[in-house]
């Protein structure tokens, strides 16, 4: 199958403090790479990868949001399109943590309603410095309707399983046809939002849509 061919393109985001492996978890689901030397990501970027649910092709266009303050004005217009988010933080670091409920009011405050959310726990192989609890995690994404999964990018732990599981949950969702678009955006058949590349960046300009 060609690369352009596909079923469904949805657009997932990834958001957090910077520093918690957003771009690492990024590389190495679509190019099964890790960078340790990688540099806080400016502004935003996005990768792509095709897997298949069920005997469909799924095309993930995954975008990779900056998690500095000061980019933040920026980043939150990518927010819309966006059919699922990965709300990543930094199991070794309890800050990073702390602010996933910032994180996540941002999310509701700026995707659609209806988006799918994961909460991920990475650097999953710095268990000996652990500062946050797995179950604490686990009540906090249950209380949130959130699902949960600890990664490690470094291992490839459960990245592949992460971005499959979220993927499929999406896959699903649109399949059923009840995930519908707010009524100043414009969703088309594949599930991804066509008022995603208003702005006209350069970056945007590269979009799929």
């Amino acid at each position: 199958m060609a690369n352009d061919e596909y079923d469904f393109l949805f657009k997932v985001v990834l958001i957090g403090d910077s520093g918690v492996g957003k771009s690492n978890l990024l590389s190495r689901f679509t190019r099964n790479e890790f960078n340790l030397d990688s540099k806080s990501t400016i502004g935003v970027e996005f990768a792509t990868r095709s897997i298949q649910v069920d005997d469909k092709t799924i095309k993930a266009q995954i975008w990779d949001t900056a998690g500095q303050e000061r980019y933040r004005a920026i980043t939150s217009a990518y927010y819309r399109g966006a059919v699922g988010a990965l709300l990543v933080y930094d199991i070794s670091k309890s800050l990073t943590y702390d602010n996933v409920t910032r994180w996540l009011k941002e999310l509701r405050d700026h995707a659609d309603a209806n988006i799918v959310i994961m909460l991920v726990g990475n650097k999953s192989d710095l268990r000996h410095l652990r500062a946050v609890h797995t179950e604490d995690a686990k009540k906090f994404a249950s209380d949130n309707d959130l699902s949960f999964i600890e990664t490690s990018a470094l291992d490839a732990t459960n990245v592949e399983l992460a971005f499959q599981t979220i993927l499929t949950e999406i896959y699903k969702i649109v399949s059923s046809k009840s995930l519908v678009g707010g009524k100043d955006e414009v969703v088309d058949e594949r599930g991804i939002n066509l008022s995603s590349s208003q702005s006209g960046t350069k970056t945007e300009a590269k979009g799929c849509c």
